[in-house]
């Protein structure tokens, strides 16, 4: 049984910083994609980051120079950095792991960007 369980997030005010992390389980982690959708109250799911298996990562624009996404391979986990934090940035944030046409998704955690 796949489980992808994410933890890490909370309430923050604007700039700070929050690491999301991601533990999988039920699955060979290194050679999935793994990354990061969020989705805020009214709007669509978005994808944020992403991580091949190669490791090679990509952004959306929006987040660009303020989150890193990194994996541990021997830990089953991917991370997301998130520093200089908007209020925008205030969504439910979910872990995937694609492989192929297959994807697994997490229950989400809340990030809440507020003063």
């Amino acid at each position: 049984q796949v489980q992808l369980v994410e933890s890490g997030g909370g309430l923050v005010q604007p700039g700070g910083s929050l690491r999301l992390s991601c533990a999988t389980s039920g699955l060979t982690f290194s050679i999935y994609v793994m990354g990061w959708y969020r989705q805020a109250p009214g709007k669509q799911r978005e994808l944020v980051a992403g991580i091949t298996s190669e490791y090679s990562t990509n952004y959306a624009d929006s987040v660009k120079g303020r989150f890193s996404i990194s994996r541990d391979n021997a830990k089953n986990t991917v991370y997301l950095q998130a520093n200089s934090l908007k209020p925008e940035d205030t969504a439910v944030y979910y872990c995937y792991a694609r492989l192929s046409s297959t994807t697994f998704w997490g229950q989400g955690t809340q990030v809440t960007v507020s003063s």
